[in-house]
């Protein structure tokens, strides 16, 4: 007797139970999800929507990213022209010449430490001028084709820049896309 009141608790448990999940499941059907929606991830729609928004913003970030990095390394040249010419005038306040064949002041040695720019400077006017020029060095890639010189009497020029980086300049130091001054 024992077994068979234990048996018809079950019984009725396992019935109660069904009952009730035949209750929620017909919840989750009129709301028009299954159990099986439910229990997965996410649809393959979402997933495109995430990847179209990623390659929207990669290709509005990367083209200003490289430009940033263009710019920075102009700087390189900028600064190190600037220096150059302050030793320049400094070596004229000693002798009364920029130098005779070469320029006083050794490029050499003003430009070891440049990463991106080579320096070069031609003597004119009788060791009374002097045109120095700083270089984009070849395989560097995106200052290859920079060139910046600098006078005895400060004019800044940009003598040559890759596409898109506007005109050359006759009275500045190009610093941004469009020829945009520094």
């Amino acid at each position: 007797m024992f077994v068979t009141a234990v048996s018809k608790f079950d019984s009725d448990m396992a019935e109660e139970t069904n009952k009730r999940f035949q209750r929620v499941r017909g919840q989750y059907m009129k709301m028009g999800l299954s159990r099986r929606r439910l229990a997965t991830g996410f649809t393959l729609i979402e997933l495109m929507i995430v990847v179209v928004i990623i390659a929207i913003l990669a290709a509005i970030a990367i083209p200003l990213y490289s430009d940033y990095v263009t710019r920075s390394k102009l700087t390189e040249a900028h600064n190190g022209l600037n220096t150059y010419r302050v030793s320049m005038e400094q070596y004229y306040q000693d002798n009364r010449n920029y130098g005779t064949a070469t320029c006083g002041a050794s490029p050499a040695n003003a430009s070891s430490t440049w990463r991106y720019f080579g320096l070069g400077c031609v003597v004119n006017n009788a060791g009374q001028g002097y045109v120095a020029t700083a270089t984009g060095k070849p395989g560097i890639g995106v200052v290859s084709g920079f060139t910046f010189t600098v006078d005895n009497n400060n004019v800044r020029q940009t003598t040559n820049t890759p596409a898109g980086w506007g005109p050359n300049s006759t009275v500045c130091w190009v610093a941004r896309k469009g020829g945009v001054c520094q």
